[in-house]
């Protein structure tokens, strides 16, 4: 691969997504997940659990080791081995993301300490460190890279168990939340933690889909030349007709679909009631729309 590769435009934007989503991912863990000795999953999950028990163990860091430092640690080896076992899919995107990580957390350790941003709020803080943490990591997803940690635990697993991708995650990030328990002794940990992590995913969603309010809607009518001009023409809209054919008395049948808006679908029903109180119609969640009209699908690509 030639080094423009790395650095064209497209790259240089990808990166500076990257130091971006690792700098929030940063500020969630050290200044509202840490401090309640929360423990998400993942490499830093690990690392959070590791320096509170090693409060007062070192001279040279009397409030625990500290938990950049112990992530960078255990990933710089976790990315040589699963380069080793999976092959070379951790490109120069990926080390850069732990490693910022890394420098982030540490200097928000050295400036901040370990103190929490909101006092004596376990709750609030928990739902500030998921929603965080999961833009962050979104904004990462977006950029193509992951954080590696124990995603390539979970990747290694996935090879010699045959199972899926994402319940080896599960599987993973869950036994760390467990290792909380053992090794606080209190079962409000995990119980945040999954919290936590709840949230992390719905947030994730949110950053790579979008707060879509489009609704993708199927329609079977015996007036559809009506119905198309009020999609046309009313809502600005486009659409596509299929033939089918009903079960029941096996006749053709007029199908369309579309896309709206929420608002654009509420108003569409009332003009469908009009001009056929016996359609059909059915609303669907629309997770991503791509193309004309809506998302650009070369930007997203």
């Amino acid at each position: 691969m030639k080094w423009s590769d790395y650095f064209n435009r497209t790259s240089l934007r990808q990166y500076l997504m990257v130091l971006l989503g690792t700098f929030i991912i940063a500020l969630a863990y050290i200044l509202f997940v840490s401090p309640y000795k929360f423990v998400p999953g993942g490499v830093y999950g690990i690392s959070i659990m590791i320096h509170h028990l090693t409060k007062d163990s070192f001279e040279m860091f009397p409030d625990g080791l500290p938990i950049g430092v112990l992530a960078l640690l255990m990933d710089i080896p976790l990315t040589i081995i699963g380069t080793k076992i999976l092959g070379p899919k951790f490109g120069l995107k990926t080390v850069l993301g732990f490693v910022s990580m890394s420098v982030f957390s540490s200097v928000l350790e050295y400036f901040h300490g370990y103190e929490p941003l909101v006092a004596d709020n376990p709750l609030l803080s928990a739902i500030a460190g998921g929603v965080l943490v999961g833009i962050g990591s979104g904004i990462v997803f977006k950029a193509h890279a992951t954080t590696g940690g124990s995603d390539i635990i979970a990747a290694i697993l996935a090879k010699y168990t045959r199972g899926p991708l994402g319940l080896m995650q599960i599987y993973v990030d869950s036994a760390i939340v467990l290792l909380s328990l053992a090794a606080f002794h209190d079962w409000s940990i995990p119980l945040y933690s999954w919290i936590i992590i709840f949230i992390t995913g719905k947030c994730i969603d949110v950053v790579l889909q979008g707060l879509n309010v489009e609704k993708a809607l199927i329609i079977i009518t015996e007036h559809p030349d009506e119905i198309r001009e009020v999609i046309l023409y009313k809502m600005d809209r486009g659409g596509t007709f299929f033939n089918g054919r009903g079960m029941y008395h096996n006749q053709e049948r007029n199908i369309l679909f579309t896309v709206l808006s929420r608002r654009q679908a509420e108003l569409l029903k009332d003009f469908i009631r009009e001009i056929d109180p016996k359609a059909f119609m059915a609303i669907l969640d629309a997770s991503e729309v791509l193309g004309e009209g809506f998302k650009d699908l070369k930007v997203e690509s």
